[in-house]
């Protein structure tokens, strides 16, 4: 399904859907699995560090293999994609969704060359995420907080279907923030703007604030990485300790399935539409 198939009733009815960054086939698969099991909607996202690893062809055919094989909606999504080529050849490998990071540039910038990759993926009949202010990286460079009267701008001139906002959230934070995001600056992007709001860097979010936001905001995705990233390698660092003299990597990566399809399931709970 599209981005914008999954968000809109997550805007309409009060939940959020979880993008989970993939990084090789047995997160991917897992990720799908836990979505099964929670009976929601799960987000495939592949980002600069994956595609760095697996070409995009492969990767647009893994995620539609997974996701015409799910019991539950599957988006396949690129996330954080630099350049309208980079856009357009995920459209062609069978993506349903598109992220263009122009945060960096100056904001006229960023409204032309999102607006025209947004217009690119809905000749395509799929979605486009944008992003208006920087979120910054845990370690590395400093993030500049969305500008409400930019996100109204860029919302409206844009045409995106999904807005990722700098509230607080940093990418790549391995422990859990202190004081949370900044709601209001949330709640003042929310009057100007009428379209899902995505929080990258979700891993660094308090899971009570997720689940408040997710109930009560206009903050419709959380994009996860980090945090299950963090989940994998405890597994495989398990399963390679655990027999020093087993060499079969299959066997090894087997043992990660099982903990990160629940520690997925525990994640996709948080965000899942309220029962009743």
């Amino acid at each position: 399904m599209t981005l914008a198939e999954v968000l809109q009733p997550a805007f309409k009815e009060g939940y959020a859907v979880a993008g989970l960054v993939a990084l090789g086939w047995e997160d991917m698969r897992a990720f799908v699995a836990a979505a099964e099991a929670e009976q929601c909607p799960v987000i495939l996202q592949a980002g600069p560090g994956c595609r760095a690893h697996t070409p995009l062809p492969v990767l647009g055919t893994m995620f539609r293999h997974l996701a015409e094989s799910a019991g539950v909606p599957v988006v396949a999504h690129l996330d954080h994609g630099y350049s309208l080529a980079e856009c357009r050849q995920a459209i062609e490998c069978g993506f349903t969704s598109v992220m263009f990071d122009g945060s960096r540039l100056p904001l006229n910038q960023n409204i032309d060359e999102t607006a025209a990759i947004a217009e690119l993926a809905h000749a395509a009949e799929i979605s486009c995420e944008g992003e208006i202010g920087f979120v910054g990286y845990a370690g590395g460079e400093g993030s500049a907080g969305t500008d409400p009267k930019e996100a109204a701008r860029f919302a409206s001139e844009t045409g995106v279907d999904a807005m990722a906002i700098s509230v607080g959230n940093t990418h790549l934070q391995e422990t859990r923030m202190s004081v949370g995001l900044d709601v209001a600056r949330i709640r003042a992007i929310e009057v100007v703007t009428k379209v899902p709001l995505v929080i990258h860097g979700g891993s660094g979010v308090p899971v009570d604030q997720r689940i408040f936001l997710s109930r009560h905001s206009n903050i419709c995705k959380f994009n996860i990485g980090t945090e299950l990233r963090m989940v994998f390698g405890k597994a495989l660092r398990e399963a390679v300790n655990h027999d020093i003299d087993r060499f079969d990597r299959i066997a090894i990566l087997r043992d990660t399935h099982e903990p990160l399809v629940a520690a997925t399931r525990n994640i996709l709970r948080t965000f899942k539409a309220p029962c009743g």
